[in-house]
């Protein structure tokens, strides 16, 4: 070879490296779609226009379905001002290569799915069916749901945040229905000087637990905490910073309990906590009339016996004489609160699945992000939802050993 053609060798080979290292500086290109939401119930979206534009400013593209930050009260001119393109036609949005919304799709939006695309969403177990998966499962999608998402501490961000707003919320339905609205028995949540405060029973001692008891002790309510893990009670004592009655679940002392309270509010989660503690009907049947039970976690099944899913529309039911409020997404009520909240936490992952080269990438080396994954390429990896619906799953962590 003469020198001329070894020189001209190694300059091709400087340049692939310095188009390498290009490559590897600007991350993989995203394009991300934001579906709106067909329920009038959910008012949050999972992106605001501020974290749009940091996506786009790194280089990704955006699309928004027209209308919807709609419930969130952001409109579509914000979303083009913040870089990204609003879309009148749903189909058009399907086209993008990672797909978000609050809610899991619809029937008609799995149709739309052209394959092998990844969605993030909320799980809703309770709300879904076994043709919802397999649905899916056909379509090679690779499902990441909110709720399972984790992060350096083995904490569920999007859980926690959604909790201290949920938390705060809960108590909020809880004195809307003890008054006179829809027929409740009229008496103020908390207590004046001359009148015994109303008692407040929560159930769970997590992040939500703490915030609906910040809460009724800040509206003078006589506050009683249970869960089945004592350090949980002693935390949140500690960070509440004030006295406040706590026990474990021993079922005489909660049968009192339960006597005596006006609003009982359950914060427990069957995907998540060993405390889970299932209400039995009997202790319904022994609490006051008018008085209010609420289920935070209804999603994924309720810890009431007598507890079942409603809707915005028929938010409660009476049984025993007992009102039940069994709406999920609590966190909707405060829709453009809810939505900053969940877009601060999925900004920083949209960006490190840019930068460390996509989707794939980071699921094969983020460990929190693994743990969101219940489908991968349309392969079940969540043990709980085969369990439940009989459907075949494999570990995540053995199957992407084969690939």
């Amino acid at each position: 070879m003469h020198d001329t053609d070894k020189s001209f060798s190694h300059l091709q080979s400087l340049m692939v490296q310095e188009e390498m290292l290009d490559t590897q500086k600007m991350g993989k290109q995203l394009k991300i779609g934001v579906i709106a939401e067909s329920e009038s119930s959910e008012t949050r979206i999972p992106l605001t226009p501020e974290g749009i534009e940091q996506l786009v400013k790194a280089g990704h593209q955006v699309f928004v379905e027209k209308g919807a930050g709609t419930g969130s009260r952001f409109s579509s001119h914000d979303f083009s001002e913040s870089g990204a393109s609003v879309i009148d036609k749903k189909e058009k949005l399907f086209e993008a290569d990672i797909l978000l919304k609050i809610s899991p799709l619809n029937e008609r939006e799995i149709a739309l799915l052209r394959g092998g695309q990844t969605l993030i969403s909320s799980l809703y177990l309770a709300t879904r069916d076994e043709a919802y998966f397999r649905s899916l499962m056909q379509k090679k999608t690779t499902a990441i749901a909110f709720e399972l998402l984790q992060d350096d501490n083995n904490e569920f961000p999007v859980l926690r945040s959604m909790c201290e707003i949920a938390g705060t919320v809960s108590v909020g339905i809880g004195s809307r229905y003890l008054s006179t609205y829809d027929q409740g028995k009229g008496i103020l949540l908390g207590g004046i000087t001359g009148i015994t405060p109303s008692e407040v029973l929560i159930l769970g001692a997590g992040t939500a637990s703490e915030y609906a008891t910040r809460t009724a002790l800040g509206m003078g309510a006589l506050v009683k905490v249970f869960d089945n893990v004592i350090p949980r009670l002693r935390n949140l004592k500690q960070r509440v910073g004030q006295e406040v009655f706590t026990s474990v679940m021993h079922p005489p002392v909660l049968k009192k309990a339960f006597e005596t309270a006006d609003l009982v509010i359950s914060t427990l989660q069957r995907l998540h906590h060993k405390s889970f503690y299932l209400v039995p009907e009997d202790l319904i049947m022994s609490m006051k009339k008018g008085s209010v039970v609420l289920d935070m976690h209804i999603d994924q099944g309720s810890s009431f016996e007598t507890g079942r899913l409603t809707t915005s529309d028929n938010a409660v039911y009476r049984e025993h004489g007992v009102i039940h409020y069994m709406v999920p997404n609590i966190t909707a009520q405060v829709g453009r609160t809810a939505s900053i909240a969940l877009s601060n936490v999925l900004i920083p992952l949209l960006m490190d699945k840019g930068r460390c080269g996509g989707v794939q990438q980071q699921i094969l080396t983020d460990y929190g992000v693994r743990q969101g994954v219940y489908l991968y390429n349309g392969i079940l990896t969540h043990e709980m939802i085969g369990s439940f619906f009989k459907i075949p799953f494999q570990n995540i962590d053995l199957l992407l050993a084969a690939f």
